[in-house]
């Protein structure tokens, strides 16, 4: 077995087959007893009667055994002999009702077909599948995280109580199997990222600028994830939103912030995904082989599972009803006047401020400067995110780039749109090919229709870069860049 073979990521391995490992458990088990297990825990939970949620069921703790020969209560199997346990499942019952996800459609998502295992695991090395209709991401988590979750699950339930469009994660389960005498640890959430639409561009952001990087490693991949550095040296004007959006996104990072700062949580990023509109179209369009699959894309079936749901926004600008996205992306522009649609979300939020924490900032601060590392103080680390992505990573459309879209209208082009699918995912996204030959009438009408319609693609002429956004939170492209250039040089 080469070294390559042998090289392991945490928990995350690869066997001498060459298959997935977590815990020394194959992938392909550990697909099999999450299965096994979703199926008996939601089925005999749909037998319970419906109630109110007491206070006592956050800490309700469910156990199966499954031995491989069955039993009266489970399936035979060729998986080993394994325990299931189910966290909270009446709490997780009331979540999902939330959300509007019904047991047997939960159920039929996650257990009818295999689960996909995605090969970018993260520097954490957990394991991550989604499901087959696209649905939901089930991560395998530490102790210490679930034990976390568990311990936030009764403000979780207040805070979705009030307020259930939110860029948080949304749990929908938390479950532990138990097998060959380890504890793997998953958590079911809503998928950010639609595996079907291709994203061109995808970001990790902190608001941090301490090796806030992307690695030689990362960057060789055919999806880089990008970060906070690679942000502000490739999208200088940030994106560019529409008021209502843009007041949307920022009041609700806003608000999530204010209660992640309440449960003393940091470190979480903004996971970025981009797909741009005027890029695919073009892809699409030089593809001269294979059929144009008319079939209809399909939106998610969760409830406020969408960015464009998540903020509060209204999707209906997205276009007529012929050409609506219904993959729930906010519509945005780049600093070329390209359409983008841009998929959103707040990561990895089980990160207490815990010592291990604090001494970690500490020290980092000694040697770096305090402001600019990711690990801080929870209000501090939730300040400058909020400044980051508001003033930085998203930038309301201003007067002067209406009036430079007018100077252009002229190059308008109208086109059908819909996002261009990933190869081998024919069942969720059709391809549709660039119809080049309606343009719009009057310079307002183009405007209006470039502003609120993906249907229209822009012309590709660049505006005038700023600094001004990254002065407003303490962060100079420039300064950031050279010091980075002086780092590298006094390690070599």
């Amino acid at each position: 077995m080469s070294p390559a073979m042998k090289k392991t990521i945490g928990h995350r391995g690869i066997d001498p087959t060459g298959e997935t490992t977590y815990k020394k458990t194959t992938s392909s088990a550990l697909q099999g007893a999450i299965q096994l297990g979703i199926t008996h825990t939601v089925g005999s939970l749909s037998q319970k009667p419906e109630r109110d949620v007491l206070l006592q069921d956050f800490e309700v703790v469910e156990s199966i055994f499954f031995p491989s020969e069955g039993s009266n209560l489970t399936p035979a199997h060729h998986y080993g002999d394994f325990r299931f346990k189910t966290y909270a499942p009446m709490a997780f019952r009331y979540f999902r009702e939330m959300f509007g996800i019904r047991p047997d459609d939960y159920m039929y998502s996650l257990c009818n077909e295999p689960l996909i295992e995605l090969s970018n695991s993260g520097a954490s090395g957990s394991l991550f599948y989604v499901s087959s209709d696209d649905e939901y991401i089930i991560k395998t988590v530490q102790h210490k995280e679930a034990e976390f979750l568990q311990k936030l699950l009764p403000g979780y339930f207040m805070n979705l109580n009030q307020n259930k469009r939110t860029l948080l994660p949304k749990f929908y389960g938390l479950y532990c199997v138990q097998a060959a005498g380890k504890n793997i640890r998953i958590a079911v959430m809503n998928n950010l990222l639609p595996s079907a639409v291709k994203m061109h561009l995808k970001y990790d952001l902190k608001g941090s600028t301490y090796k806030r990087r992307a690695s030689v490693k990362e960057r060789e991949k055919a999806v880089p994830t990008y970060k906070d550095l690679d942000f502000m040296q490739d999208i200088h004007e940030g994106l560019l939103l529409e008021g209502d959006k843009y007041s949307a996104v920022c009041k609700t990072i806003q608000r999530d912030c204010l209660l992640l700062q309440s449960f003393k949580i940091m470190d979480y990023s903004l996971l970025v995904g981009i797909h741009n509109v005027n890029q695919a179209c073009q892809e699409q369009a030089s593809e001269e082989a294979g059929a144009v699959d008319q079939r209809r894309p399909q939106g998610q079936k969760s409830l406020y599972s969408t960015a464009i749901e998540a903020i509060q926004a209204e999707a209906g600008s997205m276009g007529s009803l012929d050409t609506e996205d219904k993959t729930g992306g906010i519509p945005a522009r780049n600093s070329k006047g390209e359409r983008l649609l841009v998929y959103i979300g707040i990561i990895d939020i089980l990160q207490s401020y815990r010592l291990v924490k604090r001494l970690e900032h500490s020290w980092k601060a000694l040697v770096h400067d305090g402001d600019t590392v990711s690990v801080h103080r929870p209000s501090f680390y939730a300040e400058r995110f909020q400044k980051f992505m508001c003033n930085v990573v998203f930038r309301k459309i201003s007067c002067k780039y209406i009036l430079y879209l007018c100077v252009h209208a002229v190059s308008l082009v109208s086109l059908p749109f819909h996002p261009v699918m990933q190869s081998g995912r024919p069942d969720l996204l059709p391809k549709t090919l660039l119809a080049s030959d309606a343009v719009g009438t009057t310079t307002e009408t183009a405007v209006s229709s470039s502003l609120e319609n993906p249907g229209f693609a822009s012309t590709s002429h660049p505006l005038p870069h700023s600094q001004d956004a990254y002065k407003s939170v303490g962060v100079d492209l420039n300064n950031t860049l050279s010091k980075d250039q002086e780092h590298s040089t006094t390690k070599r």
